[in-house]
């Protein structure tokens, strides 16, 4: 008996023979127990059979069944000239003779990825493992849905790595941060004791401020201008056609952090958003040095590495997986008697740098003095 409490000390106590983990063959001494003879039947046959849905943002667009090429045309804006009408001078002559030609630019995109998951079928012999047709039915049903399973995270690597290039393209072009956003850095400008990288998203006043940054320039990207793509085009982005992608760490800080402990959180609330747990990857630990990081080549051929990204937001236009194609091809081996199913999928995808892209993070900590 603990002295100090008046209580028994906690004993070790065996659970090993109280949960069955499983075992992958069952043993040749799995037979009953009253005469030992006998062997044990399967009583219950349960299927593992759940469709992964996946979790990256929604930038699919449509297919088309000739053709390979994506093109994009766009007209160049024309520059409004001044009306003579209502300044008419005598002996003047006002030509109506002159042609003027539209600038119309097109670009082309013709990258692919192609793939496929090979699976094999028996004709007869796999129906000694079951009961009947409906269990043999939700076995080969398991099988499709792990297929299924299997190209969703396919084409979910696709879409975020079609996002992560063009972040790369982004933080690599910029030079005067207004494409690439530091809210860390703007936020400690407005403060005499920085705040700490690593505290940033657990901070209300920061959240605010950056959920503020954010939508303001949902706002300014309505407006025609060259700042806010890597072509230095002039384009615009309405409301309806702006894409909001943040990291989960971010977006779940601002409703616990922020929205939670605010009376009209409406007030607060960021824009419309998708989020996803990392960029490019988990690590090992979830640890936000990893799930906020990209480090990718871009085709200038420059190496990008950038931690504490927690969202980017950009143009419909700006990017996309497009023209995705499913198909199933069989062959059946006779001497064998199995079949074998070839589940084929492609998809293009694209990067357009004249659209208008944005990243927001989190940049390093300005150096002591």
């Amino acid at each position: 008996v603990n002295e100090v409490t008046g209580k028994e000390d906690l004993l070790q106590e065996d659970l090993s023979n109280i949960v069955d983990v499983g075992k992958e063959i069952i043993n040749s001494d799995n037979v009953d127990n009253y005469v030992k003879k006998l062997v044990n039947h399967i009583g219950k046959v349960v299927f593992v059979d759940r469709l992964y849905q996946g979790s990256v943002p929604s930038v699919l667009m449509d297919k088309w069944e000739f053709g390979s090429i994506l093109e994009k045309i766009h007209a160049d804006m024309p520059e409004a000239q001044d009306n003579d009408s209502w300044n008419l001078q005598d002996g003047e002559t006002y030509d109506d003779d002159v042609f003027y030609q539209p600038k119309v630019t097109a670009k082309f995109f013709n990258s692919k990825d192609t793939f496929e998951i090979r699976l094999s079928f028996t004709d007869k012999q796999v129906k000694e493992s079951f009961s009947d047709a409906t269990q043999l039915n939700s076995f080969v049903s398991m099988l499709n849905t792990a297929v299924e399973n299997g190209m969703t995270v396919r084409l979910d690597a696709l879409i975020m790595r079609t996002i992560n290039n063009m972040t790369g393209e982004t933080l690599n072009a910029d030079e005067d941060g207004v494409k690439a956003v530091d809210l860390l850095a703007g936020f400690n400008a407005t403060r005499t004791e920085p705040l700490a990288r690593e505290n940033a998203i657990y901070d209300p006043d920061f959240i605010r401020y950056a959920s503020y940054m954010i939508g303001l320039y949902t706002d300014r990207i309505q407006k025609i201008s060259t700042l806010f793509n890597v072509g230095g085009q002039e384009r615009f982005t309405p409301a309806s056609d702006t894409h909001l992608v943040l990291l989960s760490e971010f977006a779940k800080g601002a409703k616990v952090y922020l929205e939670s402990n605010t009376i009209n959180n409406e007030l607060v609330q960021l824009p419309n958003f998708e989020s996803v747990p990392y960029w490019q990857g988990s690590g090992k630990t979830y640890n936000l040095s990893d799930s906020s990081k990209i480090d990718v080549k871009v085709s200038s051929g420059a190496k990008v590495a950038q931690d504490m990204i927690i969202g980017v937001m950009f143009d419909t236009q700006a990017l996309g997986v497009s023209n995705l194609e499913r198909r199933t091809t069989t062959n059946y081996n006779s001497r064998g008697e199995f079949f074998t199913n070839y589940y084929k999928a492609e998809a293009g995808y694209f990067n357009d740098l004249n659209e208008n892209f944005i990243v927001f993070y989190l940049g390093d900590e300005p150096e002591e003095e």
